[in-house]
């Protein structure tokens, strides 16, 4: 039995110093191959730039230069390619990423208390309108009322108070789809009178 062991162990490490010494000659690259390549491809990389530089004093023309600034990273070559080596700055440019329809901004005055609800949160409380100047109470939902007039701003959409009536305050609501296009709306309020009897 132990030399049975002693063959099979003995086959083991031939074997192994046989893989061992064929492993450099199966034809894969070695990494000092490798770093080899690498400073070649440098080196002739580095040659055929200063050839084109060399050409272009030649030929009287200015070797292309990188600009700075606006256009930094362009380089114009003499056979009129553009080769790029380039890196996007993003300071003071908006992000490429977001849909310009979202960047819509409505500029108007601070927004009041009635500018937080929906209409539909809303309650007409009272009307007075047989005057010049026709006013509506305005009731939150926290129970709060405002009076408002026409021209005053009302409702999370950019509402705006067109008339007031016997009993009714007619809005009309500006709305901004999803492609940035504005819609605009007219909404009624009317009072809401109690049912019973």
């Amino acid at each position: 039995m132990k030399t049975l062991a002693t063959a099979v162990a003995v086959a083991l490490v031939a074997t192994m110093v046989a893989c061992s010494d064929d492993a450099g000659d199966d034809g894969a690259p070695k990494i000092s191959d490798m770093d080899a390549e690498r400073a070649r491809v440098s080196a002739s990389i580095k040659k055929r730039k200063g050839q084109k530089a060399q050409a272009a004093k030649v030929a009287g023309t200015p070797a292309p230069k990188k600009s700075k600034g606006k256009d930094a990273g362009f380089v114009d070559t003499s056979q009129g390619r553009v080769e790029i080596d380039f890196v996007y700055d993003v300071r003071g440019k908006r992000d490429p990423f977001r849909s310009v329809f979202w960047e819509v901004e409505v500029a108007h005055a601070p927004r009041g208390p009635l500018e937080q609800y929906e209409l539909g949160q809303l309650a007409v409380a009272a009307i007075v309108w047989e005057t010049n100047r026709p006013r509506a109470l305005i009731a939150d939902p926290s129970g709060s009322a405002y009076v408002v007039k026409e021209g005053s701003r009302i409702g999370k959409n950019e509402g705006l108070v067109i008339h007031i009536g016997d009993n009714l305050v007619l809005v009309k609501e500006t709305y901004i789809d999803f492609a940035g296009e504005q819609s605009t709306q007219d909404v009624e309020m009317r009072i809401r009178t109690s049912q019973g009897g």
